[in-house]
């Protein structure tokens, strides 16, 4: 019997001798963030964009000059490295880090291997993760739509908990949970996914509305919120234990959309066991992101992520403020 590579053999991967060839030294890493900073070989202003502009001797107070806006700047201004003190080489490798562990990499190993501190470590993770926020897609279809639910295991929480829940009537099933939507495209294989708080027809279907096509067809499990939708739709009763349905040679399931699921849970109960209703979004994004790029080399994903950290910013401030609502790059 003839078999097949496993796992995504068509891919060139890079190895960790040639990321720290690549990142050897400072100097090396700056001139490899040129590159993927500027493909052309041109450089441009990172504050207005011109093209005129010239490196500085010394490198003080900045790398490069605009003769146009007449300011100094480096690569990591008006990005999401924008003030921070790591280097660029460290920047290089946990964004490797980050791509190709496809369940992620917590806070606490990269602070081992890149010898920063946790809390840094913390916060340049979710600079890399913020470069996927609000991610823009229509999918033709068909799309396949699916939620899930992220929290607790009842059975670790203290009698408290569980006696403050049960009285609130969340004491069974996914509620008291946070909830989160997500569609793939069977034909690009696609992902985009969304933290929810409400699970009915109006959330859901708006979601669908505002990722597929009027026409992409949909395929769901038997959830009530998607019945009376316009759009072509089939469903699998779950809650019977149907999974595959076959109609006229159409192959009805949502299996696509489970195996990013799957791997989301993995990282959640597996890298990081606790992922907090504030920064929830955050991780859906980075995984939506690491699925949606897999089909490309791993330098090519690396050189992605730089070219998404470009005009954003997110603060620790921001990442870190008590207001009860998701962490923002702007």
């Amino acid at each position: 019997m003839r078999h097949t590579s496993p796992g995504k053999s068509g891919r060139k991967g890079i190895s960790l001798m040639q990321i720290a060839e690549m990142f050897a030294t400072e100097e090396r890493a700056i001139k490899w963030f040129e590159e993927a900073t500027w493909p052309t070989g041109e450089m441009a202003c990172m504050k207005c964009g011109s093209t005129n502009v010239h490196r500085v001797r010394k490198r003080k107070p900045m790398p490069y000059r605009c003769r146009d806006c007449r300011s100094y700047f480096s690569l990591k201004t008006n990005t999401l490295m924008e003030q921070s003190k790591l280097p660029l080489r460290v920047w290089g490798w946990a964004i490797y880090l980050e791509m190709t562990n496809l369940k992620g990499v917590s806070s606490m190993k990269l602070h081992r291997d890149l010898g920063i501190s946790q809390p840094a470590a913390w916060f340049l993770l979710h600079r890399i993760r913020a470069a996927f926020a609000d991610m823009r897609m229509s999918f033709a279809g068909p799309v396949e739509v699916d939620e899930a639910y992220f929290g607790g295991k009842r059975s670790n929480m203290s009698n408290k908990k569980r006696r403050e829940l049960k009285k609130q009537g969340l004491g069974r099933g996914p509620k008291g949970k946070q909830a989160v939507v997500a569609a793939k495209d069977r034909e690009t294989n696609q992902v985009v996914a969304r933290v929810i708080d409400r699970q009915d027809s109006e959330t859901l279907q708006g979601f669908v509305d505002e990722h597929a096509h009027p026409d992409a067809k949909l395929y769901t499990d038997d959830a009530t919120a998607y019945k009376g939708t316009e759009r072509p739709h089939e469903t699998v009763r779950h809650s019977v234990s149907e999974y595959v349905r076959y109609l006229a040679g159409e192959v009805i399931h949502t299996n696509g959309i489970e195996a990013y699921w799957a791997m989301l849970k993995r990282g959640h109960k597996g890298v990081y066991h606790r992922l907090s209703p504030k920064h929830l979004q955050a991780y859906v994004d980075m995984f939506a992101a690491r699925h949606n790029l897999r089909e490309l080399d791993t330098l090519a994903q690396i050189q992605h992520v730089v070219a998404s950290l470009i005009g954003r910013r997110l603060t620790y401030r921001q990442l870190t403020a008590d207001n009860g609502l998701p962490a923002q790059a702007v």
